[in-house]
């Protein structure tokens, strides 16, 4: 057993540029053999930076790095490996098309013969392994399935057991439980305890305070770009913290809920809501559903992983096949046959999963805030360039969203940032109805914040707003109401004088609470 005292992992002075841009500034670190250490940090505070050179993919700094008292450079993600250096980054790394099996074998592959063909039944059963270790209910039916075809809380999972399957000395995880439901959080918190047992060191990044304070037993924080303070869990109070992480305290503001009333004009209209399986032998994913949103009211919608949340806001865009019952839009019919006709009826869709469905990161920051909106800078078939970027810099700006130029690739910017910009996309068609699901996934704390304050901004003139969320704080902080999802169907309504956590985690596990009456 490695001796917990003493550091597996010191790094020293490291300073990292990006042309003219310092992202790290002499950031001083260390992990210790069987500790949780937390890295927090706003998105852009250097975080990501500061993981990518321990794990191989930046190996031009200044500064030194020990492993177990030797200097060690990582020139690749390969070599970080061979030294027991596992990263699970927040944006998912699976090659989609390929099957589970394959991905939690990929680069470590076992072959027969001379080395030239796969041995199938030994990657099937190292993969069947990895599973069970993790606890992941996957049978080998499952496991030779393509990884795309499953849902973002499970693919997370997969790169846990990927990153598990070697010998591990030092894991990394970047925000690892932002797709995961409750039930997936506590197994992964299971397991990062039993790999504290065997002498393994965890650096854990998260924005939720709750789980701060759970897991970590020290706590370093960055800002923009240095290292601002370290302290025991014990000893670094929440309100020290954030301190630490934006250099102010947090206001907090409550919102009037007089604006979103029964007497407020109908927004959004849902009637007997079904939207089937891809596969017809399984259960319709969303079975039954009413509900109505109110002109200047959030509504928000709760629910475990596989609740059906997803599948309501993407068949409400247009994004679903086979969908019956009625919807109604402002008191008119509504039955979108795509996300263009969406659009153009005044709804707008923020998705879960903004690398794979919401940012284009190969285009600049201010064409993926005009993208959905291009006929509105358009003239005879002519893109008025002068109008869009003008459009781009008021909705940047609205949204404070940070970065050198709107020229650059978005794909350069922060987590937050990102996330920012894509509101901006949707702000700028002007929607009656927005719909956001898991609208702060992956965003620190200030980043939230500023987004709540445009969620209140923009519902007091009228907007409607239907929000899917797995955190409950955030639920209870914005909504008027809140929906709550079981295996599809609708379990119960809460307005939000008197709504707790526990309400509403009740009812998402299928048990039966007293709801509220519902708006008429």
């Amino acid at each position: 057993m490695p001796d917990p005292s003493k550091p597996v992992l010191k790094l020293s002075g490291i300073g990292k540029s990006f042309g003219a841009t310092r992202v790290l500034h002499d950031v001083d670190f260390d992990l210790r053999a069987g500790e949780v250490h937390v890295l927090a940090g706003e998105n852009g505070a250097g975080k990501s930076t500061l993981i990518k050179i321990l794990a191989g993919i930046h190996h031009d700094y200044d500064g030194m790095i020990e492993l177990h008292g030797s200097a060690v450079r990582f020139v690749s993600p390969a070599a970080a490996s061979r030294h027991g250096v596992a990263v699970i980054h927040q944006e998912l790394s699976l090659v989609e098309s390929m099957s589970i099996a394959d991905n939690l074998q990929l680069g470590r592959e076992a072959a027969r013969g001379a080395g030239w063909w796969l041995n199938r039944r030994t990657s099937m059963g190292r993969a069947v392994a990895a599973c069970r270790e993790l606890g992941l209910n996957l049978s080998e039916a499952d496991l030779a399935r393509p990884a795309g075809e499953f849902p973002v809380a499970v693919k997370h999972q997969i790169e846990i057991a990927k990153a598990l399957t070697g010998d591990v000395r030092v894991l990394l995880l970047d925000e690892p439980t932002s797709a995961l439901h409750h039930g997936e959080v506590e197994r992964l918190f299971r397991l990062i305890g039993c790999l504290k047992t065997r002498g393994v060191g965890v650096i854990y990044i998260s924005h939720k305070m709750d789980e701060i304070y759970r897991i970590a037993d020290r706590i370093t924080v960055l800002r923009d770009g240095r290292r601002i303070g370290c302290g025991d869990r014990t000893t670094c109070p929440p309100a020290t913290l954030v301190q630490w992480m934006i250099g102010r305290e947090l206001s907090h503001h409550n919102r009037s809920r007089s604006v979103g009333s029964a007497s407020a004009p109908v927004a959004l209209t849902v009637t007997d809501l079904r939207v089937p399986h891809r596969d017809p032998r399984r259960p319709d994913l969303v079975r039954g559903v009413s509900f109505t949103v109110r002109a200047g009211e959030v509504v928000g919608l709760a629910g475990l992983q596989g609740c059906g949340a997803s599948e309501l806001l993407r068949a409400l865009f247009g994004e679903a096949g086979g969908v019956t019952g009625t919807m109604g839009l402002g008191g008119d019919p509504y039955r979108p046959s795509s996300p263009r006709e969406a659009i153009a009826r005044g709804l707008a869709l923020l998705t879960a999963d903004r690398k794979a469905t919401g940012l284009v990161p190969t285009i600049s920051v201010e064409r993926n805030i005009t993208l959905a909106a291009l006929p509105r800078f358009s003239r005879g078939g002519f893109l008025q360039r002068s109008v869009e970027r003008g459009a781009a810099r008021r909705q940047a700006a609205a949204l404070g969203v940070r970065c050198a130029s709107l020229a650059q690739s978005i794909s350069s910017l922060s987590g937050g940032n990102q996330q920012k910009a894509l509101l901006a996309r949707w702000r700028e068609t002007g929607p009656r109805v927005l719909l956001l699901d898991e609208p702060t996934r992956g965003v620190d704390i200030g980043a939230k914040h500023e987004i709540y304050e445009r969620i209140r901004e923009w519902v007091a003139p009228g907007m409607a707003v239907l929000m899917a969320s797995t955190e409950m704080s955030e639920l209870l902080a914005l909504c008027d109401r809140v929906l709550v999802l079981h295996r599809g169907e609708l379990a119960a309504e809460f307005a939000s004088e008197g709504v707790t956590a526990e309400k509403i985690l009740i009812a998402a596990m299928g048990e039966q609470p007293q709801s509220d009456p519902p708006f008429a």
